[in-house]
């Protein structure tokens, strides 16, 4: 199941930067789940030719995230914001002094979400 969310984030960052013919086929095998028999069938290829560019789109895919790492910067981003909103939310129940280190600890992730932008 992870390798599969990890393919749908890679396809998300950088799918717009395969060919359409190569969006076309990773779509069809990672999305709509299609054997290469009928891949091959519906682009009149053959199943190795099918395999060999899901292959290909991989590896691009995982090329890019090794040069641009915009997947690593997503996660982290939103596991600094999940920190932030658990910050907030406890805000309320504790004490001053208590609150006043959320609040510290609030404005060091923005400030670094803020440079990672």
């Amino acid at each position: 199941m992870e390798k599969i969310v990890e393919q749908g984030l890679l396809y998300d960052f950088y799918g717009e930067l395969l060919t359409e013919h190569q969006r076309n086929i990773y779509e069809d095998a990672v999305y709509n789940d299609m054997s290469l028999a009928e891949i091959a069938e519906h682009y009149d290829i053959s199943r190795q030719g099918v395999h060999d560019q899901i292959k290909r789109c991989g590896k691009l895919l995982a090329g890019y995230e090794e040069k641009l790492h915009l997947v690593k910067k997503f996660a982290e981003a939103k596991r600094m914001i999940a920190r932030i909103d658990s910050l907030a939310k406890e805000g309320a129940l504790v004490s001053e002094e208590e609150c006043r280190e959320h609040l510290e600890e609030i404005r060091q992730l923005t400030a670094e979400l803020m440079e990672n932008i």
